[in-house]
Order: C-alpha cells, then structure tokens, then sequence
C-alpha cells in the first residue's frame, strides 16, 4: 500500500525549502535545520510565507512528491504538482460519467448518504459515551431527524436537490456539535460553522483538519490516476479539488470531527493556543499547530476494519482506498461504489 508518515509539515515561517542532489532541505537564516530524502516523502505542506527554491520545486515534481502552501490558517493557496500520472483511459472515464446527469447522481447519492451515516454515528457514540453529561434528547432527536433523510436522498432526482439535502443535514449535526464537547465548554464555544475566516477556537480547529483531510483526499486521488478537479457531488470550479471534496464527505466526521473533539475534550488544545486578529479570524499559535499536526500523524497510524474490504488498515490509508474503490468502480470491476461506513 503506501508508508504512512510520510507527509513533511513545514510550520516555521522563515523556514526556506531548498533541495541538494536528491535531498530536501530546510533551511532556517540560511542554516540547515532538517534533511530529508526525497524517496521518503509522498507530499510537503507548508503552512505561512514559507519559501522554496525552483530547484527543490522541480525535484519535488520530478519525483511525484506533492507540495502544498497553506495560510498561517490552514487555508489553501495553491499547490505544486508533476505531470498527471495515471491511465488516460479512466480519466477520460470520469470525465464521461461527471457529465452523465444518472452516473453522477448516483455517485453524489453515495457521498451524501456516507456523510450523513456517519455524522449520525458521531451523535450516537456520544450520546453511549457521555448520556449523563450532555443534553441526550437533543441528540437524539436531531439524529432521529436526519436518519429520516436517507430515504430524501435516495429519491433526490437531480444533484441541486441532493445538495440541498447534504445542506440541510449539516445544519442539523452542527446545531448541536456544541453538546459534544464535554471539557473545557467555557474556552471551546461553538454556535455554528463558520469560516474563511474561523472565528472561534473551534472552526479555527475545524478548518485546519479539514485542510490537512483534503490535502490526503488530493494525493490518493492523483495517485490511482483520477483528477482530484472533476467531481460528481461539487461542481467544476476553477483551482478546486471538486473531487476531493467529494471523498471529504464521507469522511469529515469520522477523521475530522473525531479528532477535533478529541483534542479538546482530552485538553491536549488550550485557549492559550489562540490567537484572535483584527479581521475578526482565530488561528492557532505555533505551539498548538505542532501539537494539533503531531495528534493527526499519531491518528492516521491507529488501525481500523475497513466496512467493505473486511481488512484492518492505518486509519490514514483510508482516503487511499476509497480513492481505490472509486476507480475500480469506473474501471468496471465493481457495480457501485462503496463509500466507507464507520459503524
């Protein structure tokens, strides 16, 4: 499969990515302060105003290695990458099926349900968890209400209608994501999703997970040879991932929202490790991004059963093998797709 890992975090903003023979380089005041084999790494995100010399962006694409510049935030401002790599013949097969009107709503069904099952189980294994100290009824209502939305989504007749479904759900899952946190309430309070910028302490955590997520949904895409930009639930738009959004889906609440509430639930974030500008938007502090980053990298090494494959895998290649899944789908050699389903 693939090393786990293998993903470099730039977060110091005067660090300077330079390359030497087949090594990258990074470099602090002209000092180098890390090296690393080029051959160990599949993808380089770099968080602030961190530089990078043509020479190391050339190697980087050379050798299929992934670099991504993201703001102090978390938010994505473009990426490096190689020539496309893949079999021509399933790209210009999901091309064909995203402007197929049955094709695509099927596919978008698939996304949407996974989503909604599994911000469902978030709710549920809360309410097992912690029934004495939450607002359960609450819970349970809101999730009695959006087990009702399978049917409207399995009987949506075009993708807008889908869309406005996926959009009403999450209204309803983070009307009372406050619930779900369980220490620390009067430091983390969160009253909806916002961002672009986050304003609070909890979309700021949010949002950053969210882009490391999309980050993993790119590559496992480009690896098995799909365009992560042609996606079937998300329209085309310039510069987005539309199908990596697509994979996020089903996804956000089992690798994101997970994670976020564990990381505040077991104190490993602190209000300290905020910082409000003057727009209004809350980022993390340097400390708080290494320890949020260190906490993904350890996740993304725990092993789970995958729901199809029947197979224990790292939690982190499971945006690999959706990806995986999605192209045996378009190759023919599986009747649907089989999104993936925490239970």
């Amino acid at each position: 499969m693939r090393r786990l890992l293998n993903t470099l975090y730039v977060t110091t903003p005067e660090a300077y990515i330079a390359k030497e023979g087949e090594n990258i380089l990074i470099k602090v005041k002209e000092e180098t302060v890390f090296r690393f084999p080029i051959h160990n790494l599949e993808g380089i995100v770099c968080f602030g105003y961190t530089g990078a010399s043509p020479g190391a962006m050339h190697l980087c694409c050379e050798k299929g290695v992934g670099l991504s510049f993201l703001s102090e935030s978390g938010r994505f401002l473009g990426r490096v990458t190689g020539e496309v790599s893949g079999n021509v013949l399933l790209r210009r097969k999901q091309y064909r099926w995203a402007d197929n009107d049955s094709e695509r709503l099927r596919l978008a069904k698939r996304f949407v349900a996974a989503k909604l099952f599994n911000s469902r189980s978030v709710l549920q294994r809360c309410i097992r968890d912690h029934e004495s100290a939450i607002d359960s009824g609450k819970l349970l209502k809101v999730s009695g209400y959006m087990k009702s939305m399978f049917e409207r989504i399995e009987n949506a007749g075009n993708v807008d209608v889908l869309r406005g479904i996926e959009g009403e759900a999450a209204n309803l899952y983070f009307s009372c994501f406050d619930e779900l946190i369980i220490s620390q309430k009067d430091c983390f309070v969160f009253e909806d999703r916002n961002r672009r910028p986050p304003t609070d302490n909890v979309n700021a955590l949010l949002s950053f997970i969210y882009t490391l997520l999309a980050h993993e949904c790119t590559s496992a895409l480009e690896a098995v040879g799909l365009d992560p930009q042609v996606g079937f639930l998300h329209c085309d738009r310039p510069g987005r991932s539309s199908l990596a959004l697509d994979i996020m889906e089903e996804l956000r609440a089992y690798l994101g929202d997970r994670l976020v509430l564990s990381l505040i639930n077991r104190k490993q974030v602190s209000k300290s490790g905020f910082l409000k500008k003057e727009n209004g938007a809350v980022i993390m502090n340097d400390e708080t991004r290494k320890e949020v980053l260190s906490a993904w990298q350890t996740r993304k090494k725990d092993e789970i059963e995958h729901p199809f494959l029947g197979e224990k895998i790292p939690v982190g290649l499971i945006p690999y093998v959706q990806a995986m899944l999605l192209a045996r789908n378009l190759r023919g050699d599986l009747e649907d797709y089989p999104p993936f389903l925490w239970k």
